[in-house]
């Protein structure tokens, strides 16, 4: 129980106590009205047992104004109960998806690279939002169902303890039936998540894939796949309803058995003279009001369990470990790798590599593809830790750095950029939040995209689509870089900048580079081998070995895979399409 309420309320039970609380007083004012309803009753039934006894109209006065006076503030409950759990769950709603973005955040990207994306976007929105539910009226109402049935059982005994046992008599078979079908329960609502996060994850690649889906006339194979994934998921939601459904009726019908044996044992101790005909009507009454919360709790327990399985996947994700990491970030822009071996999964992309970076200096790294380039700069980055080795920044092992102070200064531009769904102006300010719109500007003309912008329908106010798409790639790698100047972090990665661009296009991003990496320690990957030239340092990777270093000259000189891409590139520059 207590684990079940830890994973509900993201690692936060105590949040839950006010809630259950305020919905428990809510639950008792509610039946207040009806202790009232019995005296009146019992008020005039005295007269027709005792004719001598006259019929007390000032108590009847009385309860009648204390009834109207009682729903004010059953009014005062109901409106706290609903501040402290409606209101209370959206709050704690919006911000566990905001604390499970951070975490996300500080997560290696090994962690995403190993998760479906549709996975991730049905926990964020699905599974929060049936947490959330559960929060604000499941558990609640499960708090108040256990609670006065509890209560009014207590209280029952000491009126007539034959007609209170009778009543609660079924209520552990029902509870034993609902015991009974939680492995069921589970089974089928993790294949109804897994069927969701399935269909989530066929729709995103059918919008997504859409240019290939046409380009290619691929719609009809693609669009079954998702149609197939729907109806999966239509089949495992008319299960877990029917099947569960079916249980909980089950249940219900057990629990109520007890009001029927109730009446037949308070029928037979009326006729007997053991009971008293208020009395008799005081556990009528009370039995249909006792069990309409647990009634409510069974009609819902098929979502209520749905809900414990999305809260635990949800705190699988927050009991991810982020990278570990110290607290004082490295002063100096030195960069070095030590007998470093790397491998996303099992086949090793990098084997025992070493080699220093030079502080302010410009590395390129060259190779074919595939050879371990974009995996150098990404550990530089910290975006996954070595399995051996060390990784060095200014003579410090990057695992003794906190991630976020290790990456305020680092700036790295990619070859494919993505742009937030936003201005440009707030696309360029993620390089530095707070900068004024001088400086967004300066950065802008260094970039050599002042002028583009300024050109577009609302200047640097104008909205891009999602990802950058109404900007052509050039744009975007302006825009990149942009972003990367105003950050003006002493390491710059660069990551096949130019490597799609138009010759017209590739000047610009190329002068944008020269402003970028000014004065900065750079490491460069490029294919285009005449962009890296004039590099401090050249180092030649193939199949995740360096295979040599040097300057462009004295690589050149060796005769080795540098010198073979740099013939073939040369010879490439003269090659011709033509018709046969």
């Amino acid at each position: 129980m207590k684990k079940f309420f830890y994973n509900m309320s993201s690692g936060d039970p105590k949040s839950l106590v006010v809630s259950c609380l305020a919905s428990l007083l809510d639950g008792l004012c509610k039946i207040v009205p009806a202790a009232i309803i019995l005296d009146v009753i019992n008020t005039i039934y005295i007269p027709f047992a005792n004719p001598n006894t006259p019929l007390n109209t000032s108590r009847l006065w009385f309860s009648c104004a204390l009834l109207i006076g009682w729903m004010a503030v059953q009014y005062v409950a109901s409106g706290y109960a609903y501040s402290k759990t409606f209101i209370a769950a959206y709050d704690a709603s919006a911000r566990g998806r905001t604390a499970l973005a951070e975490h996300l955040r500080k997560l290696s990207l090994g962690f995403f690279g190993n998760r479906d994306p549709g996975d991730l976007t049905t926990m964020m929105l699905g599974d929060y939002a049936t947490v959330e539910m559960s929060i604000s009226h499941h558990i609640p109402q499960l708090v108040s169902a256990v609670a006065l049935p509890l209560i009014a059982f207590v209280s029952l005994i000491f009126i007539n303890w034959q007609m209170a046992v009778a009543m609660f008599i079924a209520l552990p078979f029902s509870l034993l039936v609902v015991w009974l079908s939680r492995g069921l329960q589970a089974r089928l609502s993790s294949n109804h998540v897994k069927a969701k996060v399935d269909s989530a994850s066929r729709l995103q690649e059918y919008l997504l894939g859409m240019r290939e889906i046409k380009s290619h006339n691929l719609s009809g194979e693609r669009f079954k796949r998702l149609q197939d994934a729907f109806a999966r998921l239509m089949r495992e939601s008319i299960r877990i309803e029917g099947i569960i459904g079916s249980v909980m009726i089950v249940a219900i019908s057990v629990m109520r058995s007890g009001l029927t044996l109730m009446i037949f044992a308070g029928t037979y101790l009326l006729v007997g003279g053991k009971l008293t005909l208020p009395v008799f009507l005081v556990f009528l009454l009370l039995g249909t009001r006792v069990f309409e919360p647990l009634t409510m709790v069974f009609i819902n327990y098929a979502e209520f369990k749905y809900s414990t399985f999305s809260a635990e996947r949800i705190m699988q994700i927050r009991q991810e470990k982020p990278l570990p990491g110290g607290k004082q970030a490295p002063s100096g822009n030195s960069i070095e790798f030590e007998n470093v071996t790397f491998a996303y999964d099992k086949s090793d992309v990098l084997k025992n590599v070493s080699f220093s970076i030079s502080p302010k200096s410009i590395t390129a790294l060259v190779g074919h593809s595939g050879s371990g380039k974009s995996t150098i700069t990404r550990l530089i980055a910290r975006f996954w830790d070595v399995q051996s080795g060390r990784v060095l920044i200014d003579g410090r092992d990057i695992k003794e750095v906190d991630p976020e102070m290790l990456l305020s200064r680092i700036s790295m531009v990619f070859q494919d950029v993505y742009l937030f769904k936003d201005t440009i102006r707030n696309n360029i300010k993620v390089g530095k939040i707070n900068a004024s719109q001088e400086e967004i500007e300066w950065a802008a003309r260094q970039a050599c995209c002042h002028d583009f912008i300024m050109k577009l329908p609302q200047g640097y106010n104008t909205p891009v689509g999602e990802g950058g798409c109404t900007l052509s790639g050039g744009e975007k790698q302006r825009i990149s870089i942009a972003r990367a100047l105003l950050k003006d972090a002493p390491i710059v990665l660069l990551d096949e900048a130019t490597a799609s661009l138009d010759p017209e296009n590739e000047i610009q991003v190329q002068r944008a580079i020269n402003a970028l990496v000014s004065n900065k320690t750079v490491v460069i990957i490029a294919h285009r081998l005449k962009t890296i030239k004039g590099a401090d340092k050249i180092i030649v990777l193939e199949d995740g070995k360096i295979v040599g270093q040097g300057t462009h000259e004295e690589l050149q000189a060796k005769q080795g895979l540098y010198n073979h891409l740099w013939t073939l590139q040369q010879q490439s520059a003269g090659w011709r399409m033509k018709a046969s």
